[in-house]
C-alpha cells in the first residue's frame, strides 16, 4: 500500500516543500493527531488515544529538536519552553486520560500555526512575493518531517 496515490502525493509534497512549509506541515500533523487522540480519549479507546497522542508528542519533539540556538538563542529558549509545555500537556492527556489537556495543547498549537503562517506571508512579501506558495487555511494533517510519518 506504500504506492498509493495519496502517499505518493504526500511524499512529493514533502520532498519539494521549503523548510518553512515543512514546519507548517509539522504543526498540521501535531494538531491532527492531538485531535484524533482527544476523540479516542472521549470514546474511551485508550490504545488508540495513546497511539495518536504519541504521534503528536513525537512531532512536537521534532520541532523542539529542530531549534537552532546558534541563530537566535533568546527566541529558541522561548520556543523551547512552548514546545516543552506542549509535550507535557500531551503526555498528561495520555496518562491522565484528560481531553482538557489536549484542548489546551491544541489551542496553543493552532495559535503557533497561525503565527507561523503570518510569518511566512511576511517573509514572502519582503522577498517580493515571487516565491509565494499558496498556504493551506487549515490543518490537513498528512505530513512528514524529520523522518516522521504522520499519516492516518
Amino acid at each position: 500500500m506504500s504506492g498509493t496515490p495519496a502517499k505518493s502525493y504526500l511524499r512529493d509534497a514533502v520532498m519539494t516543500a521549503s523548510p518553512e512549509q515543512l514546519h507548517l506541515m509539522l504543526y498540521d500533523g501535531a494538531i491532527k493527531f492531538a485531535l484524533q487522540g482527544r476523540d479516542a480519549l472521549v470514546a474511551k479507546d485508550y490504545e488508540e488515544s495513546y497511539t495518536k497522542l504519541s504521534r503528536a508528542q513525537a512531532i512536537v519533539l521534532e520541532m523542539l529538536n529542530g531549534l537552532r540556538s546558534e541563530v537566535n538563542p533568546e527566541l529558541c529558549d522561548r520556543m523551547s519552553g512552548v514546545y516543552n509545555f506542549l509535550y507535557r500537556k500531551l503526555v498528561d492527556a495520555s496518562v491522565q486520560k484528560a481531553p482538557v489537556c489536549v484542548d489546551e495543547a491544541v489551542k496553543i498549537l493552532r495559535y503557533q500555526r497561525e503565527t507561523w503562517v503570518m510569518l511566512m506571508e511576511k517573509v514572502s512579501s519582503l522577498r517580493g512575493g515571487d516565491d509565494a506558495v499558496p498556504l493551506p487555511d487549515s490543518p490537513v494533517g498528512e505530513t512528514v518531517g524529520g523522518g516522521l510519518s504522520v499519516e492516518g
